[in-house]
């Protein structure tokens, strides 16, 4: 048995816990996992009624051995660099083990591991200053109840100061804990801001899910972008010391984040300068039942360059080159072309995860709110 070092790097962004710990070893055996420095890593878990324990990387499985008769299965892995999340399965049961790091996607807690990635220290803890991230409860008009919002401010934040905002929203299945847990975005502005390359800035992250009563076939009516407009930004503009013109106001969101943003940034060119779609989806990558591609009239301003080219500094299209989606991008990229649109289109290698996302908007926080 490997022991693992319980005084190795634990990160700082998980659900359960911000301690170094191994679980109490006399009840429970000794379980946790360790990064190791060729950024494999070490796992091992305590599970006495399993025949076969594995992580489960979305089709891609990594087996651990069974090394006792205590029910102790434990493995070295390759599973890559990055945010890494993974189900762990007990006999093909999806299980839940609480000395592991646990995240929130996929519409369920989920565990993960963050192997860090070899120059990309960008979202580093030590010598920089860093800013607060609060907790805002905001009574919405649209849903009939208390909506939450995430707010970063940054290390010298003076409520005496006007602020800049940029709106930033999750994708699917997450909620406004994202950004900050998995995607590090405070910590990332952090040190973009130690550097000088960024605008100090307000971030504010709300709950991209809120739904309201359900709609005809049983689905729930996905209602985000009317809170936002209704709700959110008049809360920010109303107890932060804020500007409340276009031009210091962005908003950027990651996949599902992304198609609510284009929709509204291009619906509403009056209210927002800047636009950042990471993962990264300009019109619905979906087609409806009867195999059409939906009304999107939020696409009509792309036939008025410009237009388009006033309203806009900055709209911004990214998305990894493994993506799932990569071709509803490249159609994206197609449905442009001769439109004469000023956009900035960047990818990067990587999937559809925090790990691409997090490359995104360390691109896209100092190309916004500049003179």
């Amino acid at each position: 048995m490997k022991e693992i070092n319980a005084r190795s790097p634990w990160p700082l962004d998980t659900t359960v816990c911000f301690d170094r710990v191994l679980g109490e070893v006399n009840r429970e055996g000794m379980q946790g996992y360790e990064i190791l420095p060729d950024g494999k890593v070490h796992v091992r878990v305590v599970a006495p009624n399993a025949k076969e324990v594995v992580l489960d990387r979305f089709g891609t499985v990594f087996p651990l051995e069974k090394v006792d008769d205590k029910g102790g299965f434990e493995g070295t892995l390759d599973m890559g660099r990055g945010f890494l999340y993974f189900f762990l399965k007990y006999d093909g049961n999806d299980v839940m083990n609480p000395c592991l790091p646990i995240g929130y996607g996929c519409c369920r807690p989920m565990h993960f591991f963050d192997v860090p990635v070899p120059g990309e220290e960008w979202d580093k803890l030590e010598g920089v200053e860093h800013g607060a991230v609060s907790r805002q409860y905001v009574y919405s008009s649209v849903t009939g109840k208390h909506e939450i919002m995430l707010v970063y401010t940054p290390p010298k934040y003076d409520p005496a100061k006007k602020y800049p905002v940029l709106y930033l929203q999750h994708g699917y299945g997450e909620n406004e804990t994202g950004w900050v847990y998995q995607g590090h975005v405070g910590r990332i502005a952090d040190n973009l801001l130690a550097k000088g390359e960024m605008k100090e800035m307000i971030i504010v992250m709300g709950n991209g899910m809120t739904q309201v009563d359900e709609q005809p076939g049983g689905f729930p009516r996905f209602t985000f972008i009317d809170v936002l407009l209704k709700d959110f930004i008049p809360y920010i503009e109303s107890h932060y010391n804020v500007y409340t013109d276009k031009w210091n106001r962005a908003m950027a969101g990651l996949s599902m984040g992304s198609m609510q943003t284009s929709i509204t940034t291009l619906t509403n060119p009056d209210k927002f300068g800047y636009a950042g779609l990471f993962s990264g989806f300009l019109r619905m990558p979906f087609r409806g039942p009867d195999g059409q591609e939906p009304p999107q009239p939020h696409l009509a301003i792309l036939d008025e360059p410009e237009k388009f080219n006033k309203e806009f500094k900055v709209f911004y299209r990214a998305m990894g080159t493994e993506d799932q989606y990569f071709n509803a991008f490249e159609a994206d990229d197609k449905y442009l072309e001769g439109k004469n649109v000023n956009m900035i289109r960047e990818t990067y290698p990587g999937e559809h995860d925090w790990t691409v996302w997090r490359r995104c908007i360390h691109s896209f926080l100092p190309k916004i709110f500049q003179d």
